[in-house]
């Protein structure tokens, strides 16, 4: 364990929630308007799939913010 606090985590919170921000916009600017005369059940697999694609990168960034290496 650490003795002494770090910068990285709450960097990495801000950076964490600054990236979900704007894949959140890039999604609602580009996959919605492309779906919205889709009938609903049909959009939720989409957004069910594309709110879990962010989960991918989510292990090796959490690594970095506790250890400061990406792997």
């Amino acid at each position: 364990m650490r003795e002494e606090p770090t910068l990285r985590i709450p960097l990495g919170i801000l950076g964490l929630l600054l990236a979900l921000l704007v894949y959140g916009v890039v999604i609602a600017r580009t996959v919605a308007p492309l779906m919205q005369s889709w009938p609903a059940l049909a959009q939720l697999p989409v957004y069910v799939v594309l709110g879990l694609v962010w989960l991918l990168p989510l292990k090796r960034f959490l690594i970095w913010m506790e250890t400061g290496r990406w792997g």
